[in-house]
């Protein structure tokens, strides 16, 4: 059973991951960049560049004393505190005074073929971006490439546009996800309704495993609908008006994850009611051989119930080739039924 986190001032990490707690910092700005690995959060006012953006990278969530100390540095409010050690936090975006707070989950897939969210917390103030992950991840390798190269500048600009860049990064990872889960579903969906006989067809497992993993991605992505428009939408004093356009494009694609979720759920459940019916069509059609059978063989059952009965008077037992007409009568019987049942395609 969960504590309640607003009866103690005790930190604790709330998920199972046991990544130990690293920092890195990058300092930069359009003249420079530096980059300092594994460093202490006392060694973080010293490295801090002045003029500069800084970016503290956080990875591992175990060592609590470690983020307590980044958490006083840089005045992080109590409520913050918990909701960045709760791995199982929803995705949420919301303004404070000095920063702002993002909580976002970045998927990807385990060995069981579920999508796994990394807990990913984001703090922006105004000459700095601290990010909070519970376990190492490849989620800033282009990022920290872009800032060597200066990749369309990006060292000439604030804090608000590495924001909205890491944002956008795991914005196109849901992109990515639910654009191949509607491909998997379409595929799905045909192997259905045009059976491929060299294939093994999908069975029900299939399907719920789309929809176990619709409902993880529905949990990550669809808080942010409303959260998104709320914080960029305003005055906020961290946010520049000449970045506002990178966080437009950025909620015209989460707005797409959103419709091509829309489109994956419809697609479940009219996969799902196409699977039953094929089940209740297949069913049926062996119910029908089989009643076509018992129908075709009573009629014979019953004439060798008559003739086998053991009287001693029984006018056909004395005939010479009453053997090979009672054969006779059975198969044209037989027959006839068989194309009576034909004749009606039943």
């Amino acid at each position: 059973m969960a504590k309640n986190n607003l009866l103690t001032e005790q930190l604790k990490y709330t998920g199972e991951n046991k990544t130990p707690t690293r920092i890195n910092l990058y300092s930069y700005n359009k003249e420079f960049i530096s980059c300092h690995h594994d460093i202490q959060p006392s060694a973080l006012k010293e490295l801090k560049g002045k003029e500069a953006v800084n970016w503290i990278q956080v990875t591992g969530l175990q060592d609590t004393n470690i983020l307590k100390e980044v958490f006083q540095q840089f005045d992080i409010d109590f409520l913050t505190r918990q909701d960045i050690l709760n791995s199982d936090h929803l995705p949420k975006i919301e303004e404070h005074d000095r920063y702002n707070v993002i909580i976002l989950k970045r998927l990807h897939k385990n060995k069981q073929d579920d999508y796994d969210p990394l807990h990913l917390c984001i703090i922006q103030g105004q000459t700095y971006i601290i990010t909070f992950t519970e376990r190492e991840s490849d989620i800033f390798n282009d990022i920290v490439s872009a800032l060597h190269n200066d990749t369309l500048r990006i060292r000439q600009k604030q804090s608000d546009y590495l924001l909205s860049v890491i944002i956008n990064e795991v914005i196109s990872n849901y992109m990515s996800v639910i654009t191949q889960m509607e491909d998997e579903l379409e595929d799905l969906e045909e192997s259905l309704i045009i059976p491929d006989s060299a294939k093994v067809p999908a069975g029900i497992e299939s399907i719920q495993q789309f929809r176990k993993n619709y409902r993880i991605i529905k949990k990550s992505v669809f808080p942010l609908k409303e959260h998104f428009n709320k914080l960029f939408h305003t005055d906020n004093e961290l946010f520049n008006e000449s970045q506002r356009p990178f966080f437009n494009d950025i909620n015209d694609h989460l707005l797409f994850v959103l419709q091509t979720m829309e489109s994956c759920r419809d697609l479940i459940t009219a996969i799902a009611d196409l699977y039953l019916s094929q089940n209740e069509q297949r069913l049926n059609d062996i119910m029908k051989q089989l009643t076509i059978v018992s129908t075709i063989f009573i009629p014979l059952t019953f004439l060798a119930g008559i003739w086998g009965m053991n009287f001693e008077w029984m006018p056909e037992l004395s005939w010479k080739h009453g053997y090979l007409m009672a054969w006779g009568v059975m198969l044209a019987m037989g027959m006839s039924l068989f194309f009576f049942f034909r004749h009606k395609k039943w």
